[in-house]
């Protein structure tokens, strides 16, 4: 027996614009390091640096494991449902993780430096980014991994979901670049406008992550890009339809 027919490729394009997402995202990690070391002392928890890990741990947590995360359907459309869910977990979870971090560094070298909190815009945006984005990550826990949602419980929340994480990404991309002038304006105000060479560095940083962010929505808005249901998902689907709401699969409805 040779298992059944073979699953068909992705479609056409797919793949080079997952590429060029991953080229995009860790082409703003290498610009956000050679910013940090280069013109901002490097990054430490101690030594004065502490401020430094914040906007290190944001752009790899909020923007690129973020991203990345939304990607999973897109990119393992042959893998089993349920282990595209964990993996889709997994980088949310950790990607909440590291931003936690990022957040206690910043809170920290304030007070270290008797610097005001959660005054700026960049502040408000960023801290509603991170606590919208675990209660998304918990509710999608809730509803996706946790056996007792049910069939009509998941179809109500599944859209609000979908729409919440594109536009989390969008919003923690605005706090970023929110942040990114922030930091330039605090640190050289003076010849900002002068083309300064880090200057000029932070800004094709946030170039970088509006692209990156730029073309993971275009992956995730194609809709001939979506992953479809493998045969036994469907089965599995409708047997889970009909343990939790007490339906027929056969059902007119």
């Amino acid at each position: 027996m040779d298992g059944g027919a073979p699953r068909p490729a992705g479609p056409p394009g797919l793949s080079a614009y997952v590429a060029l997402s991953q080229l995009l995202g860790l082409a703003a990690l290498v610009a956000t390091g050679a910013w940090l070391g280069r013109y901002r002392g490097g990054v430490a928890w101690a030594g004065g640096l502490r401020a430094n890990v914040h906007p290190l741990c944001m752009v790899v947590a909020m923007v690129f494991l973020q991203g990345d995360a939304l990607l999973v359907y897109r990119v393992f459309r042959k893998e089993a449902k349920r282990s595209a869910k964990v993996l889709h977990a997994l980088l949310h979870g950790s990607a909440l993780l590291v931003a936690l971090v990022g957040v206690a560094a910043i809170f920290e070298a304030h007070g270290e430096k008797g610097i005001a909190h959660m005054y700026s815009l960049h502040s408000w945006c960023g801290m509603a980014a991170l606590v919208l984005y675990a209660v998304q990550w918990l509710l999608g826990f809730g509803f996706f991994l946790f056996p007792g949602a049910t069939f009509a419980l998941r179809g109500r929340y599944k859209p609000l979901h979908v729409f919440g994480g594109v536009a989390l990404l969008v919003l923690s991309v605005a706090a970023c670049l929110l942040g990114i002038t922030e930091m330039l304006l605090f640190n050289i105000r003076d010849s900002y406008s002068q083309f300064a060479p880090e200057g000029v560095l932070a800004n094709t940083l946030g170039l970088l992550l509006v692209a990156f962010g730029l073309v993971v929505g275009y992956i995730l808005t194609r809709d001939d890009w979506k992953r479809p249901p493998l045969p036994e998902e469907l089965a599995l689907s409708m047997d889970f339809k009909t343990l939790t709401e007490g339906e027929s699969p056969s059902g007119s409805q």
